[in-house]
């Protein structure tokens, strides 16, 4: 079974989540369920936005990534990682902001 990275800074901190390829298949319709609940609007920081567009969808998505990396989830990490490189299959690095400001997490992705 082939597995996927996601590499992951936080505060210049390195880390990596590890994604069994399959879970890209048997999870996606989690991840489209994800999409039609964004769909509808999310809260982001102190700013609502309608319809978020698919970096705000991966910014909602990391600060979730956040939460489960804090807590040590690592069922949460594999899924919420999933859904990063299911939409992003070109992502090298996830950077994310720790601060509260999920505005300012973003993707390096290869051209």
């Amino acid at each position: 079974m082939k597995t996927l990275i996601l590499n992951i800074s936080i505060a210049g901190n390195m880390m990596m989540v590890e994604v069994p390829e399959t879970i890209l298949t048997e999870a996606n319709a989690l991840f489209d369920k994800m999409d039609a609940d964004m769909s509808q609007g999310w809260t982001m920081g102190r700013e609502f936005v309608r319809n978020p567009n698919a970096e705000q969808r991966c910014q909602i998505v990391a600060d979730k990534l956040l939460t489960a990396l804090d807590n040590e989830d690592k069922q949460m990490q594999t899924m919420m990682a999933g859904y990063i490189l299911s939409r992003v299959p070109n992502v090298i690095t996830l950077y994310i902001d720790n601060t509260g400001e999920i505005s300012e997490t973003w993707l390096d992705v290869a051209q």
